[in-house]
């Protein structure tokens, strides 16, 4: 079935429009972006149970940006007059008036740019989906919650407490200007399992894992797999040693491998960084940065995941950018301003956190391309190291170009061979151009992970995905 367009967004395009037209005497540029999203949260433990009509991504709202003498202004409303447009517009130019006004009043520093190109077009598609979010039964999802819950604790070792969340959002958003009418629909869906376990040492381990797509709440039905699962990783993190501290020769999971093309090649690469002289990466432009073997994409058509929308919250088309080319770093990625800025192209990537969040540039899909490799090659060619796998945070520093990844578990693995061993936590650091310089095998699959959010700094939380193949390459390890 479709993931059908907002009948309140359909009702009050009229009025965006005649605001538009009002706008648009007292200013140069004028967009409207429009959002209706309802969605919700179930979250069952051991001993509380929650069910929530929202979550991080249900909202609705209207953002104006608006541009005069080469300066950008927004206001952002929760509800518009509908009939009332031209009250509404002048209380809104007004409003914007004012922050115009303010800026020379304080003889504030501001950064001048062109104006934004509004070339015509128009859009309008709804992405495929089994259930709507607002359709759910969500008496009958936390039953089926509960009973995995229950699941969880029963035949996984040492449980404490075993966590089953699902989060489903139905996103529609129209994006209006002088020239352009894009309308899109689709529904993403997350859900995870979390367990904290505890072995006879006193030691509490925690296993996180989920399953997430551009789809609806049917893409639940993966968690019965991730419970079942569980059990086994669990034991291994209970019986789990240290690692000994050092440089080895690893192999990063789909997973783990996300986790680096996200901290590597993530934010070190949103030029909006490049505007403020925050990255390094903008001096490494067409330099090798990554072995022959490194290709990395970005973009919303990268893959179908839970941040695989049309256009980005700037009117932009949705792309798929090639970031490093067999280890050349061939670009990054940019929202509409700075890419005026830095005189370059938008790549589809401006993102709001929400309709009254300021856009910045966000990554969507970040992923590494497959290799020709199996696994079982991997493994046997690997003197002394470990398997990685199991993300659980990582961190980097877009300035100095270092990463830090703190990895659920390592499998050892002695002269080609997994010993059954195994180390928790792991954490991984190193100097991004070494770690992936290093990469000298890649496996023929590849995957995609969504769950969770990304932050800019501390704040602005977005939907983001990653990952990519088996990689082999040498990292330090603690």
């Amino acid at each position: 079935m479709k993931a059908t367009f907002s009948t309140y967004l359909d009702s009050l395009i009229p009025s965006l429009k005649d605001l538009l037209a009002e706008l648009s005497k007292s200013f140069d540029y004028v967009s409207i972006l429009s959002t209706d999203s309802p969605g919700f949260r179930v979250s069952i433990s051991n001993n509380q149970k929650a069910v929530a009509g929202k979550n991080m991504t249900t909202e609705r709202g209207t953002v104006i940006r608006v541009y005069k003498d080469k300066l950008y202004s927004e206001v952002a409303l929760s509800e518009i007059d509908v009939n009332n447009v031209k009250g509404e517009a002048e209380r809104i130019k007004s409003i914007l008036d004012n922050q115009f006004d303010l800026l020379k009043e304080t003889s504030s520093k501001v950064y001048e740019t062109e104006i934004l190109k509004d070339e015509p077009l128009t859009l309008f598609k709804e992405k495929e989906t089994e259930e709507l979010p607002e359709a759910a039964d969500l008496e009958a999802l936390t039953e089926k919650f509960d009973i995995l819950c229950k699941e969880g604790m029963k035949t996984i070792p040492g449980a404490l407490n075993v966590i089953v969340t699902g989060i489903s959002t139905h996103i529609s958003k129209v994006f209006l200007s002088k020239n352009r009418d894009l309308r899109q629909s689709y529904v993403y869906t997350e859900g995870s399992i979390a367990a904290y376990a505890r072995n006879e040492a006193g030691e509490t381990k925690i296993y996180h894992e989920g399953v997430s797509g551009c789809g609806g709440p049917e893409i639940f039905e993966g968690l019965s797999d991730v419970v079942k699962k569980a059990g086994k990783v669990v034991s291994d993190l209970l019986s789990s040693e240290h690692i000994t501290p050092g440089e080895y020769e690893i192999i990063t999971s789909p997973e783990v491998t996300g986790l680096i093309a996200h901290e590597a090649f993530g934010h070190g690469v949103e030029m909006d960084m490049f505007v403020k002289e925050r990255a390094l990466g903008a001096q490494y432009i067409n330099k090798r940065v990554g072995s022959d073997l490194v290709t990395m994409h970005e973009g919303a058509l990268t893959d179908e995941s839970v941040t695989a929308y049309v256009f980005d919250d700037e009117g932009v088309l949705a792309g798929d950018t090639i970031e490093i080319e067999k280890g050349i770093l061939k670009t990054g990625i940019c929202d509409s301003l700075s890419a005026l800025r830095l005189n370059t192209n938008p790549t589809g990537n401006g993102k709001r956190e929400s309709f009254s969040h300021k856009v910045y540039t966000r990554m969507t899909n970040t992923t590494f391309d497959s290799g020709k490799d199996t696994l079982e090659d991997m493994i046997a060619s690997v003197k002394k190291g470990y398997l990685l796998e199991g993300m659980q945070s990582g961190m980097e520093d877009p300035k100095h170009w270092g990463i830090q990844c703190i990895i659920s578990r390592g499998h050892e693995i002695i002269d080609g061979a997994l010993t059954g061993k195994v180390v928790s936590p792991v954490v991984m650091t190193g100097y991004v151009p070494d770690l992936l310089g290093n990469i000298s095998m890649a496996s023929k699959d590849r995957e995609v992970f969504g769950n969770g959010a990304c932050g800019k700094g501390h704040k602005e939380w977005v939907k983001v995905a990653d990952g990519g193949p088996y990689l082999k390459t040498i990292a330090r390890l603690g």
